[in-house]
């Protein structure tokens, strides 16, 4: 495993998925009954976005760094620049937080966090950020095993953050069958599964499999920076949200218009939101 997510820490691709995450979890905590939270590819709490490696590439600017200085943000985007905020004091934009600090954040006393990270390095890292803190397990290990392993959790609700690096080419269906096992462990498990735009016409496969799968519901949101089939790389990401809390899908239509608008980086930036199985 080579990917280090400390390079493109606080780009669009976070920005999208993160502010959504967040939602997620505050949309479930609106009932006081204990959950917990499963998060497949950790990587590390915190990034140093002055670090070498986050300034090697620069897209923490054509992400977070777009946001934090905005006026006048949406309720949903609010509430995540000031989860970022906590971690940057002074106001100015250093550190970045993970999902799993994000995450760890917003956890009440009754919740608890399952975190899988396979890269020995980071896993280390990890563990030794949370260490002391008996609400939140720390596991290296192979993250599409999470669900599996995890699989019904005590508390009776859960929300899994799926969200690999994506080097092997058998990823999406990996990702599948890891949902597959999850569900079928713990059918109300609440989904986000997060995957890379790059060229739609690798995805159409995926979509076909989701839409004929046993789910209770999938809804599909996308976020395309660029148009979708551009080659310059990641045009934009998607989540592939199973059983997604109510009203998730009226916030997202307002949103998402905001975020193609304001986190554009070429005419024709897009998004998309559409129930591939099931519905409200």
């Amino acid at each position: 495993m080579n990917y280090r997510h400390s390079y493109h820490a606080g780009n669009h691709a976070d920005v999208f998925k993160h502010a959504i995450l967040l939602r997620m979890l505050q949309l479930m905590q609106r009932k006081e009954t204990p959950l917990c939270y499963l998060d497949s590819h950790a990587g590390t709490a915190l990034y140093d976005l002055a670090g070498e490696q986050a300034n090697k590439t620069g897209e923490y600017s054509e992400g977070i760094g777009r946001l934090w200085q905005h006026a006048d943000l949406p309720a949903l985007l609010a509430d995540y620049r000031a989860a970022i905020a906590r971690h940057n004091p002074d106001g100015q934009l250093r550190l970045y937080p993970g999902s799993p600090q994000l995450m760890a954040d917003a956890l009440r006393e009754q919740d608890r966090m399952i975190l899988s990270e396979l890269h020995p390095e980071d896993a280390d890292v990890l563990k030794a950020h949370f260490a002391g803190q008996d609400a939140i397990a720390v596991h290296q290990r192979d993250g599409y095993e999470l669900g599996k392993a995890f699989l019904p959790v005590t508390e009776k609700r859960a929300l899994w953050l799926l969200d690999p690096p994506f080097e092997r080419g058998d990823d999406l269906e990996r990702c599948l069958q890891a949902i597959d096992t999850g569900l079928q462990r713990m059918r109300q498990t609440v989904v986000a599964l997060w995957y890379p735009i790059k060229d739609t016409r690798a995805l159409k496969g995926f979509y076909q499999q989701v839409a004929a799968r046993d789910w209770p519901k999938a809804l599909r949101v996308e976020l395309n920076v660029r148009p979708a089939d551009t080659t310059l790389g990641l045009n934009g990401s998607g989540l592939m949200l199973v059983n997604p809390p109510w009203p998730l899908w009226e916030e997202l239509d307002n949103l998402l218009p905001w975020l193609s608008e304001h986190l554009a980086q070429a005419p024709g930036a897009n998004w998309r939101m559409d129930w591939l199985v099931g519905g409200p």
